[in-house]
């Protein structure tokens, strides 16, 4: 019953990993699917390649992330055929990921027909978003025509690193109130109170929210209309604009933060004013939902730029003493998962590792257990 496999299938990547109750057996990831010259030519290919490399006697389930499981999936569900079309019906609310994902439950229950197939969705922690957070103040009817609504994303790196920040600091979970801050390629921010999500940055696309790599983050929607009437741009072209050639890489000509910080030490303009815009949306977000939880016992930074960008923290933060928070400069230079906020202050800055192949395992095995 403790061994599980995750699979996780991005638009252009298969990550797994291989678990034995908590311990990892094995890990990797296939990059470059379905890109020219690269690895195997779509998602199906790429997860043949992974279970014909893996032993796996023994297996109680495999878990699927699955990107947007919509108003239907509010928690991990066994795989069954019906589950399998409305996932399929969902495709347009993630036309980039969850065809993949599909692809990967497919391939998986082919080929181990005896092995329940458990899909974890990312939009799932945060079902229970109070309607006013949810709700877009646009025309009703058209909203639910067209299931228009703020529904989040990496809902399991944040019920994870949410959870492993009350662990960190002692504190009973229900009880904690928490910001934590995905900062990746993708970046997104969750207000969590007593282990329920209550605010999250992204809506109902992952474009929404905070800079990120390639994506715009916030933006007025009248930018859409004058690219549209005065530029004469598609809507496939401000798609693209918008979701790949945005944030940091618009702003810089690098989506990489690591780039960014090396470009600022150097004196690039561009670069500064790119780590500007993207510290100054994290900040404000901060103290958006400071706001709305009324009390703040933590935040936690994750994911590649949170965890490792010093200087994306410091300044993310800077400024916010009087709210009880603030950064010890040494302790922001260390590694792992820690506090990095001076000792006796009222908010606890803290960095995690966040890890969501092994959320999504955790997910796999309750929903096998219980069925």
């Amino acid at each position: 019953m403790s061994r599980v496999l995750v699979l996780n299938c991005g638009s252009s990547s298969v990550k797994w990993r291989h678990y034995d109750g908590d311990r990892t057996l094995d890990h990797g990831t296939v990059e470059r699917v379905g890109e020219p010259g690269g690895g195997p030519a779509d998602h199906a290919g790429a997860v043949r390649q992974i279970l014909d490399g893996l032993d796996l006697t023994g297996l109680a389930a495999v878990g699927h992330r699955v990107v947007h499981g919509g108003r239907r999936f509010i928690a991990p569900v066994l795989v069954d055929d019906a589950v399998l079309a409305a996932i399929k019906d969902l495709v347009p609310l993630a036309p980039l990921h969850n065809p993949a994902n599909l692809a990967g439950i497919e391939v998986a229950r082919a080929a181990l027909p005896d092995v329940p197939q458990v899909a974890v969705f990312d939009t799932a922690f945060h079902h229970t978003l109070p309607e006013a957070a949810a709700t877009y103040a646009i025309d009703r009817e058209t909203a639910e025509r067209y299931d228009i609504r703020r529904y989040g994303f990496h809902g399991t790196s944040h019920a994870y690193v949410s959870r492993r920040t009350a662990e960190l600091l002692g504190r009973p979970y229900e009880q904690l109130n928490t910001i934590t801050l995905h900062l990746g390629n993708g970046a997104s921010a969750c207000a969590v109170a007593n282990g329920r999500s209550v605010a999250t940055s992204m809506g109902m696309s992952p474009l929404e929210g905070l800079v990120m790599g390639t994506r715009s983050g916030d933006l007025d929607p009248t930018v859409i209309f004058h690219l549209r009437r005065e530029g004469g741009l598609s809507v496939d072209d401000i798609d693209d604009l918008l979701n790949h050639r945005s944030g940091l890489l618009g702003l810089s000509g690098v989506n990489d933060m690591r780039e960014v910080l090396q470009r600022r030490a150097a004196g690039d303009g561009a670069a500064g004013l790119a780590f500007d815009v993207y510290c100054r949306r994290i900040t404000g977000y901060v103290g958006a939902y400071y706001a709305l939880l009324g009390r703040v016992d933590a935040i936690a930074f994750t994911a590649g730029v949170g965890e490792n960008a010093a200087p994306v923290r410091a300044a993310a933060l800077a400024g916010l003493e009087r709210l009880g928070i603030a950064v010890d400069d040494a302790r922001n230079d260390g590694d792992g998962d820690r506090v990095i906020s001076p000792d006796g202050a009222e908010v606890s800055v803290c960095v995690i590792r966040t890890d969501e192949e092994r959320e999504i395992a955790r997910q796999a095995r309750d929903v096998v257990a219980g069925s």
